[in-house]
């Protein structure tokens, strides 16, 4: 499980970033609202926990930006705003929790595997993915016009990394990071991709010359 952490405040961000290490999460710790909007796009993350009053970007008008970008990866403010105005307002931007600080990281954890249970409820359903593709992301079960198509298990690894980041570009460096886990040679994912989009209409995982792979719906 990837989460990015947005928070400007040196000290704690190394305390969060540790703790939650420790308890076997993988994190990258951005100070810049900017740069952890940017890498929201390179990377796939599980969970976003943004601190409000950062540089360049507040977590507010960030978290704004990527739901309006189709982007649905559960978010938790963490911050020191205390007023009812700015609580409406976070989930207002598309949070699913806010923590004022200070805040205990044992209750931060909860939080967090409260975030990513609600994620796995909600893909329980049957995806549409047009077509006449459908795929149930909690049985791996891809139905094309009505059949069942059976999937490898890295072309179905593939195929969920590309449905959880629907209407973005997937880059190969992210399908390495999320399928593989380590490095292999670009061509091997090509072949995998490939070998996915023969069993698929031909129109659904596209190809964007030289940045990646995108599902659009």
């Amino acid at each position: 499980m990837k989460i990015l952490l947005l928070e400007d405040e040196y000290s704690l961000r190394i305390s969060i970033e540790e703790f939650l290490t420790d308890i076997g999460y993988e994190v990258d710790g951005f100070a810049d609202g900017l740069e952890a909007h940017d890498a929201v796009y390179d990377k796939v993350y599980d969970v976003l926990l943004l601190d409000v009053n950062v540089p360049t970007l507040d977590g507010f008008e960030m978290l704004k930006k990527l739901r309006e970008d189709g982007i649905k990866i559960p978010a938790i403010f963490l911050t020191s705003m205390t007023e009812t105005a700015d609580l409406k307002e976070g989930y207002k931007r598309g949070c699913c929790d806010y923590i004022r600080k200070p805040f205990d990281l044992v209750e931060l954890e909860l939080r967090i595997d409260q975030a990513i249970a609600s994620v796995s409820s909600d893909e329980s359903a049957v995806v549409a993915l047009g077509h006449g593709v459908t795929y149930d992301m909690k049985k791996s079960k891809l139905i094309c016009d009505d059949e069942e198509i059976v999937l490898r298990k890295t072309e179905k690894d593939i195929l969920e990394v590309l449905i959880k980041n629907k209407n973005i570009v997937v880059s190969t460096q992210m399908l390495q990071d999320d399928v593989w886990g380590e490095y292999v040679e670009p061509a091997t994912i090509r072949v995998q991709l490939n070998n996915l989009r023969k069993k698929l209409p031909s129109e659904l995982i596209q190809n964007r010359r030289g940045l990646g792979y995108i599902i659009e719906r």
